[in-house]
């Protein structure tokens, strides 16, 4: 069961590189305690930009942002990174240590973290994103989609209350996107807050309850994956493709099949509610 405590208040934020025009306007967004929510838009609609300011590594020209009710511009990058964990999409933008151990003991030993329990976590988190065999070798040694594995696990390890994800799928084949979908499911059965920012339209409407869709610096959408992912005002306007499912769901339309469908069984629920694939139903 969600709290109902926000874990990121967002209110009328704006942001902007230096004196440029605004790549945020006027969003305003709540994340409740324990939620497990997709972020999605195309590249440009700020989406980055916004997580950004989750962990203070950007502050708000106008507006606020707090996080677990403190104020980021109050607060250090430092302090709030203890309480925020961020995964960049671009690994090679955090990784730096010699080997992936080192790179995942980093941020417990910085936090003061007991050496045995340093060693616990460390191979607790190799395990999970099986990296046991790479333990010795630098990350940059690494493909893409490992090298997002090690990001994912040096985050991981220190065991913050949120968790965001930037683009987690990316370089990552069929098994290891499952692989990150049951540990979302862990993540969230542990009481985490997790934000999950892709274009994987086919992976948010497979694993997510809740999808937050943004254009052009603003919040266009904000609610349920079948109501949100099927709306094709919204779906033109943040040039996203609809769920392949759906697509399908779109196509049937005038056979009765409903247009609110993004998931396989939901489909075949429906075509099964028909009478199957009878003629006179022109299936």
């Amino acid at each position: 069961m969600l709290s109902m405590r926000p874990a990121i208040e967002v209110k009328d934020l704006y942001f902007r590189y230096e004196e440029g025009d605004y790549v945020l306007r006027e969003v305003n967004l709540t994340v409740q305690e324990g939620e497990v929510m997709a972020l999605m838009g195309s590249n440009g609609a700020g989406k980055t930009t916004l997580i950004k300011h989750f962990n203070g590594l950007l502050k708000p020209i106008k507006g606020s942002v707090k996080v677990k009710g403190l104020d980021t511009r109050e607060h250090s990058v430092a302090e709030l990174s203890r309480i925020v964990g961020l995964v960049f999409q671009n690994p090679d933008h955090q990784l730096f240590a010699e080997t992936v151990e080192e790179e995942l003991a980093f941020a417990l030993r910085n936090f003061g973290y007991p050496e045995e329990v340093v060693r616990q976590r460390v191979e607790w988190a190799l395990t999970l994103m099986d990296l046991r065999k790479y333990r010795g070798r630098s990350p940059l040694s690494l493909s893409g989609g490992e090298r997002k594995r090690v990001a994912i696990a040096s985050v991981l390890c220190y065991d913050p209350e949120i968790i965001v994800f930037d683009e987690p799928t990316i370089g990552q084949d069929y098994y290891q996107k499952q692989k990150i979908a049951q540990l979302l499911k862990m993540l969230s059965k542990q009481g985490k807050t997790v934000i999950v920012v892709t274009h994987d339209v086919e992976f948010v409407a497979e694993n997510f309850n809740r999808v937050v869709v943004m254009a052009n610096g603003r919040i266009i959408a904000d609610g349920n994956v079948e109501e949100v992912l099927t709306d094709p005002k919204v779906i033109k306007e943040a040039d996203l493709r609809p769920p392949q499912i759906t697509e399908c769901a779109w196509l049937l339309g005038d056979l009765g099949i409903s247009k609110r469908i993004v998931r396989v069984e939901e489909l075949v629920e429906e075509v099964v509610k028909l009478g199957g694939f009878s003629e006179d139903k022109g299936l």
